[in-house]
């Protein structure tokens, strides 16, 4: 199918980590793209290079999300080009690493904006568009914190645990409509994230576990078009999920607490 006959996938946290990888996914299989991220000078190399290497359209919006109203701006740029949105990515999103209270209630409010709302945003203003395909997909970038309570990333990890529950009751809700959704939840990822939440003390023990975004972004990409409900990549990670199921709580918030100590 050539990229005429496909929707455009529209990916917000573009420029950088998993968010660039899952794009230079889609244009392997011939999508268009709509790319979102804060920084304007990454989005455009990002997408030249996407056009160059796959020959594809890449446009992009510089938009920092967690700015109010962002949602709506990103739904409007749609609107006015018009673009045939069959693919919504939401992978935009970050994390603060320390003692809640001792860590800055405005970092804390920006994460949840970006890690939540922004989702739930553009879920909402974008719906009735993927309804117009015949064959449309969500995919929302979660986190494996989403299975437990990770103290010293107590926020993060509530955001996570949002995003889960939320594409669980969004894909039921959808289910006899055209719109698969899927929830992707990595374990560590060799991104910015670490240094961003300000773990760079856990540097040392990401080198030796994180997996990479390419890897990741195949994965992710696989499991949407296979219509998963969720998908947790490498095989340790799946093992620390399934655990966190059957172990008491109390011992996996201690042994996370211990890994992820101030």
């Amino acid at each position: 199918m050539g990229e005429k006959n496909k929707p455009y996938a529209l990916i917000t946290g573009a420029s950088k980590g998993i968010g660039k990888s899952i794009a230079y996914e889609f244009a392997k299989h011939g999508y268009p793209l709509l790319l979102v991220a804060r920084s304007e000078a990454e989005l455009k190399a990002l997408s030249k290079d996407l056009q160059v290497k796959f020959d594809i359209n890449a446009a992009v919006l510089p938009l920092d999300l967690s700015v109010k109203d962002a949602s709506l701006k990103v739904a409007d740029w749609i609107k006015l080009n018009n673009y045939p949105v069959g693919i919504l990515v939401n992978n935009a999103g970050y994390g603060v690493w320390g003692d809640f209270s001792n860590s800055a209630l405005i970092d804390q409010l920006g994460m949840m904006q970006l890690n939540m709302n922004v989702v739930v945003e553009l879920s909402h203003l974008l719906v009735p568009i993927l309804l117009q395909e015949k064959q449309a997909y969500i995919l929302n970038i979660c986190s494996t914190a989403a299975y437990q309570a990770v103290p010293t990333l107590a926020v993060y990890s509530a955001t996570k645990a949002f995003v889960l529950s939320f594409t669980r009751a969004l894909r039921f809700e959808l289910a006899q409509t055209s719109i698969s959704v899927t929830c992707f939840s990595p374990g560590p990822v060799d991104t910015g994230f670490a240094s961003r939440a300000g773990l760079d003390a856990l540097s040392k023990m990401a080198q030796k576990f994180n997996m990479q975004p390419d890897e990741v972004a195949k994965i992710a990409v696989k499991a949407m078009f296979k219509k998963k409900s969720e998908a947790i990549p490498g095989f340790a990670n799946i093992i620390s999920v399934y655990a966190n199921r059957l172990l008491p709580k109390a011992f996996i918030e201690k042994t996370a607490a211990g890994i992820y100590k101030v």
